[in-house]
């Protein structure tokens, strides 16, 4: 599903990487992001973890012009945000939609190609079809009719998912899409994010599940409104990582409750909320 439909001035063989130079955002007097900088490569897998409040989701609304850019700079493709067509898909948090909006799934999913016909025109044959297999990847073709509002939060989760894998995106953002989902559509997702890295997409997701980052991610993203650590999961799951960007909150490791500053690298933890 990958697509190299984006601005003519781009070469399509460009790769799709990302770099953050010295990046701040704020929310008045709040700084929430503070001097980021970080280059990810076209194609890698890359989980963001921290505390609550640590900018993972501020990070991912700077990365699809959702909020402003205090200051530094922000590349896709080598170019500033706005010079591409709709290559950045984004899956928010499940709390900050209105499921309540008379909205069937296909509804939804067809948002995904907007930015490629706008919203006046009506969806194209390769609209139709890329909303097709999206709804057949996510699993929830049968649920195409249903208005999203009756859907059980893990179904919402995957129609929001199929939403973002319609845009054909080269860099996929989710922020925090296990958080309340049933066991098939954690499955749901974690196949997708195995088929996106086949085909070379960048994913950046956010999860306070420490053995999911570990386990399932070839790099690692740790903030706490700055970069703590970015690297493979052998290098970032270091106790005084963990502790720089915990402090003193409590690691799950298999099942065993400990002090951040005790811990030795996660295989098998989590965060306690």
């Amino acid at each position: 599903m990958q697509s190299t439909d984006f601005d003519q001035t781009l070469s399509p063989e460009e790769p799709a990487r990302l770099e953050l130079d010295k990046v701040s955002v704020a929310y008045g007097q709040r700084q929430a992001l503070c001097d980021i900088s970080i280059h990810i490569p076209h194609g890698q897998c890359v989980a963001v973890v921290g505390p609550n409040g640590a900018g993972k989701s501020t990070l991912f609304k700077a990365l699809v012009g959702l909020l402003p850019v205090q200051s530094g700079t922000i590349l896709i493709h080598g170019r500033p945000l706005g010079h591409h067509r709709d290559c950045v898909a984004y899956v928010p948090q499940r709390d900050e939609v209105d499921w309540g909006f008379p909205l069937t799934v296909r509804d939804v999913v067809v948002m995904g190609r907007y930015g490629r016909r706008g919203w006046l025109r009506g969806p194209t044959k390769t609209d139709r079809k890329a909303v097709d297999e999206s709804l057949e990847l996510m699993g929830i073709t049968e649920l195409a009719e249903r208005p999203i509002g009756e859907l059980s939060g893990g179904q919402q989760q995957r129609v929001f998912v199929a939403r973002a894998l319609a845009q054909n995106p080269h860099i996929l953002l989710m922020d925090e899409p296990f958080t309340g989902v049933d066991a098939a559509s954690r499955e749901s997702i974690l196949r997708v994010l195995d088929q996106m890295h086949r085909q070379e997409v960048t994913v950046l997701i956010s999860t306070h599940d420490l053995n999911l980052a570990s386990s399932r991610f070839e790099h690692v993203l740790v903030l706490n409104k700055r970069v703590i650590a970015y690297g493979s999961p052998a290098e970032v799951f270091t106790p005084q990582t963990l502790h720089a960007a915990f402090g003193g909150q409590a690691l799950m490791l298999g099942d065993h409750l400990v002090a951040v500053d005790q811990c030795c690298p996660p295989e098998r933890g989590g965060m306690i909320q």
